[in-house]
């Protein structure tokens, strides 16, 4: 069985229950809830789910959306900090099995970029994860370039997660199934990255890195139509150093969290390379045994499945050594 490193793999903690119930028009009535035992387990069931597939270790972030959508920014602060101490103490408890991604309150960039800063520096987490924009905010707002800049000189990766737009556009009335994980969330996290890109936020900060979950919210199709209508676009004073498929291939990394499926694999490999791929199953929103058997037997010579598994994420993250040892 090949070693194996998990990225998208969620937690929760009893007082950011009530933020997470907003998801609940995202998910089947009859299925939304199911998970929340699942998610505040630390002990033998996930580490037992872990063994099973051979992940040695899990970067461990918060079910969203947690404090994006708290309208106070002093809560959002207080509680963004208390539940990265939580993360931290839960950590140190099994360090040989366990990462985190830093959960920011985005409300205040300046404060979230010192909150990274401590979670890096100080309880030794990977990154961080952003569920999506805050407050009709999105991440290339001018205001987010102080966490950018701290990011990218801390060499922490942003993992953009999925969450709801700030308001339900038209297209989706009267189609609920296509609200949240069947279709909504693809389109808005893949525009949230494509806004990062033509903004020039990888232009400013080119040490900047970016993990989309999804196999790469469905960006690593679209490369060559990315580049060829960019240049015919009416895109007014803005400018980019380099077409649009560069930064997806510099600064952008992706997870295979939520998609068990060889073509997507494939063409993301394909597409941004075999170093930008890393497995992830989306526990416990996905079956860890699917995803262990799926990656075990995808149409991967042995270096590429040895680095989407393990490799790609000890580089990225500092996670261990590249030869699959146990960090």
């Amino acid at each position: 069985m090949t070693p194996k490193i998990a990225l998208e793999e969620h937690f929760i903690h009893p007082d950011f229950l009530d933020y997470f119930a907003t998801t609940a028009v995202n998910i089947s009535p009859a299925l939304f809830g199911k998970a929340r035992e699942a998610l505040m387990d630390f002990g033998a069931r996930r580490l037992e789910a872990m063994d099973r597939i051979g992940v040695r270790k899990a970067v461990l972030s918060l079910a969203g959306p947690g404090v994006q959508v708290e309208r106070r920014v002093d809560t959002a602060l207080r509680r963004a900090r208390e539940v990265n101490d939580f993360l931290a103490e839960q950590i140190a408890r099994r360090p040989d099995r366990y990462g985190g991604f830093a959960h920011l309150a985005v409300q205040d960039p300046r404060a979230a970029a010192d909150e990274l800063e401590r979670c890096v520096r100080e309880l030794g987490m990977q990154g961080a994860m952003i569920n999506g924009q805050t407050g009709g905010m999105y991440l290339d707002d001018d205001r987010c370039s102080p966490l950018w800049e701290r990011a990218a000189d801390l060499g922490a990766p942003i993992y953009l997660h999925p969450g709801n737009p700030p308001e339900r556009v038209a297209m989706y009335h009267d189609h609920p199934e296509l609200w949240g994980p069947l279709w909504s969330w693809t389109v808005e996290t893949a525009t949230h990255a494509l806004r990062l890109i033509t903004a020039g936020v990888f232009d400013r900060f080119p040490g900047a890195k970016l993990i989309l979950g999804h196999m790469g919210e469905t960006l690593p199709f679209l490369l060559w139509r990315l580049d060829s209508r960019w240049e015919i676009c009416n895109r007014g004073e803005m400018r980019l150093a380099s077409p649009p498929s560069a930064y997806l291939r510099r600064n952008v990394w992706v997870t295979t969290s939520g998609v068990c499926d060889n073509p997507p694999l494939r063409c993301a490999i394909d597409a941004l390379g075999r170093d930008r791929v890393m497995f992830s199953v989306d526990y416990p929103f996905e079956r860890p045994e699917e995803a262990g058997a799926w990656i075990e037997a995808a149409p991967l010579d042995g270096d590429e499945r040895r680095l989407v598994c393990h490799d790609n994420a000890a580089a990225l993250m500092g996670l261990g050594d590249a030869t699959g040892a146990q960090g």
